[in-house]
């Protein structure tokens, strides 16, 4: 009778034992899964700023104004410039100003159409248009419109300054990724995922970039570190979606 107590008593401590193991497994097989996701999750994701979800056109307005002009309109997700508006015309900008910073859109433009996307832009009433201050990265039908025969004023171009190392546009109608990265004055142009512009910001190399374009006689032109995003009225239907920033 005592051996057959003294088995019992050894199967329920076993039991209890192998519970509370498998209670302990569990608990240390999530904390390793927590550790997991901190580990390889990427520090600068969710730092993104949406300066246009869809819809919502609040980070934007037109330049010198205090409202967003009418002919910049919201359909299906996309923001754009109907061209055929006598009424609310002109550049837009967006409200607030970035110096490092990577932005990121999609794009496409209307047949032989002209249009741009400007960065560093110094907003002020003595400057009657952003591309006095503000360098462009270019957006064009490069077939179509007359610009296109300038090899310094095609898609993603530094507009009048550097051409493009490689052209990566899509067809006419399509939409394109365009991404602009300034950090540490160094300037990257990317289109659809290829690198089409790298240059240095504001050093003498810089300066000559200036002093052999059509902007030599703008004293303002490409010398703040710090401005607004434009993004061009050039009298042509242009489209935008998915427009987000990222301080770096």
């Amino acid at each position: 009778m005592k051996k057959t107590l003294l088995s019992l008593s050894a199967l329920i401590l076993l039991a209890t034992t192998a519970c509370g193991s498998g209670q302990s497994n569990e608990n240390t097989s999530k904390s390793e899964e927590e550790i997991k996701v901190e580990s390889t999750s990427d520090k600068s994701e969710g730092d993104w700023t949406i300066l246009f979800d869809g819809s919502n056109t609040d980070s934007w307005k037109t330049y010198n104004k205090e409202a967003l002009g009418a002919a910049w309109k919201t359909k299906d997700g996309v923001l754009y410039l109907d061209s055929s508006e006598k009424e609310g015309r002109g550049d837009i900008v967006t409200k607030n100003e970035y110096s490092n910073f990577h932005l990121k859109l999609e794009w496409k433009i209307s047949d032989n159409g002209n249009s741009g996307i400007m960065f560093m832009v110094h907003e002020d009433e003595q400057f009657r248009h952003p591309y006095v201050t503000g360098p462009e990265y270019q957006l064009l039908d490069d077939e179509g419109h007359p610009d296109g025969k300038n090899l310094k004023h095609r898609t993603a171009d530094l507009y009048d300054m550097i051409q493009a190392t490689e052209e990566a546009s899509n067809p006419v109608g399509e939409w394109n990724t365009t991404e602009i990265i300034v950090e540490d004055a160094k300037l990257t142009f990317k289109l659809n995922g290829v690198t089409t512009v790298e240059t240095t910001m504001w050093d003498d190399s810089w300066k000559e970039l200036i002093a052999g374009s059509k902007f030599k006689n703008a004293e303002h032109f490409g010398i703040y570190k710090k401005g607004k995003i434009a993004l061009q009225d050039h009298g042509n239907d242009v489209f935008f979606k998915n427009i987000m920033i990222k301080e770096l």
